[in-house]
């Protein structure tokens, strides 16, 4: 969801305030199963929802974050799948990308009992990812086409949820769109990414931020969380990821007009 186009589009002011919250990841974990010998079951399936007006693939911001996610795992094989839907500024489609992702995580389960999921989204795709996790349709989306939640058994596939720049309630509503709200089986595993001040997921008024999640590192951030989740090893021996460090709230903004595109 890039900045011209979502301030042209909405010409909205600020959102309430959403922080980088989430359980540190164990200081050691397991190793990761090994799917040697299982034909097109990888390690690692990362299903990445990109942002509003990013081209089809994972975006710049899921690139960021496969790419770091990759050069941690060591030999670990890691596998990327695209959600499918338009990703536009018809929000109301994205419901098109809940039923892709989680069809493809149920059928990746099916399949590759072995492989460990990391869902992911940035933006409009952290909308859409946060709603696949639900464990109920939310009020005002039954006929909106969606297929439900996933079976409870699917979480334990799913090793970690990172998203980036999830739209807050407040964005949410001016929108006419319900809440995302993190499904109790998968908020443990959660890891909720907002630079302070971008105005789509926290209370703040310089919509540029939203660009800045991949110059301030949050995709390798993500990618240590999701690590740590994993229990990916490397050289031979499981990670130690060190805790994260509290992030602060970003400071109450007035209320501004949104820039012209």
């Amino acid at each position: 969801m890039s900045t011209r186009h979502l301030a042209g589009a909405l010409s909205v002011a600020a959102a309430v305030c959403v922080l980088l919250i989430a359980p540190a990841p164990p200081a050691f974990a397991e190793p990761l199963p090994d799917n040697a010998g299982v034909p097109g079951c990888p390690d690692v399936q990362v299903v990445f929802a990109r942002g509003t007006t990013e081209p089809p693939g994972v975006g710049e911001v899921g690139q960021a974050f496969v790419d770091s996610l990759r050069s941690k795992v060591g030999a670990k094989s890691v596998d990327v799948y695209p959600v499918d839907y338009p990703a536009t500024i018809d929000f109301p489609r994205a419901v098109d990308g809940i039923n892709d992702a989680a069809a493809h995580i149920e059928a990746t389960a099916a399949k590759c009992p072995k492989t460990k999921v990391v869902l992911g989204g940035y933006s409009q795709g952290a909308a859409v990812a946060g709603f696949v996790t639900s464990d109920v349709v939310p009020p005002g989306a039954v006929d909106s086409g969606v297929t439900g939640p996933m079976p409870p058994a699917v979480a334990d596939h799913v090793a970690a949820v990172v998203l980036f720049g999830k739209p807050s309630p407040r964005f949410m509503g001016m929108i006419d769109e319900p809440d995302v709200v993190i499904g109790p089986l998968y908020s443990a595993k959660t890891l909720e990414s907002c630079v302070p001040g971008d105005p789509i997921c926290s209370d703040g008024g310089d919509y540029a931020l939203h660009d800045q999640y991949v110059p301030d590192g949050l995709p390798a951030q993500a990618a240590d969380f999701a690590v740590g989740k994993l229990g990916a090893a490397t050289s031979g021996s499981p990670m130690a990821v060190p805790p994260a460090s509290p992030v602060a709230p970003a400071p109450s903004a007035p209320p501004a007009s949104a820039p012209a595109p």
